[in-house]
């Protein structure tokens, strides 16, 4: 059974869902051995029992990257990868429009120059004052959405048309005056519950409070892992590293949401 776009939990109305999810449970579980996992396969309700063997599922399993599940008792497309397979949550790897298509060339070349900061913690160097530069602003500042923005210019100028990403440095400038340009926004709790309105190209936004936030740019998804291509971070997956790099994240990870210029594009 496929994923069904939304995350499953207790009050779900669709019956067959449920009785598919306990059955796979049963499976996985060694319920009909086990006391403390047995499920009623053919019970079409999500009741609290069911939710503390999905709990249990969660506790001992991981997801496709190999890291754990939340252990809410809630099934989402991290938990529905683990328990029915990834290849029966939809996964994308092809940008929606040739600019974005171009926008990922361009940052993936970024990424292989191995971009760093010269010297390190500094938000500074030759490529990462090129990028500052782009949306006008000087050197030493943070510049992960400045990467994007240069991404997003180089291959609107490759195809010879307006770029239509926000002129800003700013994560959270960008969100808010997005729409204004033509982009849509899909708020994080929308994208975490179904995955499959994300794909490559996209540019996802992080709040950290008082300001300050961090973007990216979706390269591929799948079963609920963004694959991604950012500025201004590191193995650490912090908003202040010291480099471009390709890195994995949850969708539950992005707690803003993301911005598609795709229709623009």
């Amino acid at each position: 059974m496929d994923y069904p776009g939304r995350i499953i939990k207790p009050g779900e109305a669709d019956a067959s869902v449920v009785k598919a999810v306990r059955a796979q449970l049963r499976r996985m579980m060694a319920g009909n051995t086990d006391p403390a996992t047995a499920l009623d396969a053919d019970d079409a309700v999500f009741d609290a029992d069911m939710k503390r063997v999905v709990k249990l599922f969660q506790a001992r399993h991981v997801d496709s990257e190999g890291r754990p599940l939340k252990q809410d008792g809630e099934i989402g497309s991290l938990t529905w990868g683990a328990l029915f397979g990834v290849d029966t949550v939809a996964a994308e790897a092809n940008a929606g429009s040739d600019l974005l298509t171009a926008v990922l060339d361009i940052a993936s070349a970024e990424e292989a120059k191995k971009v760093r900061e010269v010297p390190m913690n500094s938000n500074r160097g030759p490529d990462v004052e090129k990028y500052l530069a782009r949306v006008g602003v000087p050197a030493g500042l943070p510049w992960c959405c400045a990467f994007v923005y240069y991404c997003f210019d180089e291959a609107a100028k490759q195809l010879g048309r307006a770029n239509p990403m926000v002129r800003t440095a700013g994560c959270l400038d960008h969100w808010n005056r997005a729409v204004a340009k033509g982009a849509t926004r899909i708020p994080a709790a929308r994208a975490t519950a179904d995955p499959t309105l994300l794909r490559p190209g996209m540019i996802f936004i992080m709040d950290h409070g008082k300001g300050t936030g961090h973007t990216g740019l979706i390269e591929s998804v799948s079963a609920g892992i963004l694959a991604t291509i950012e500025g201004n971070t590191d193995a650490s997956k912090t908003r202040e590293g010291g480099g471009v790099y390709r890195l994995a994240r949850k969708v539950g990870e992005i707690n803003k949401g993301f911005i598609d210029y795709g229709p623009v594009g």
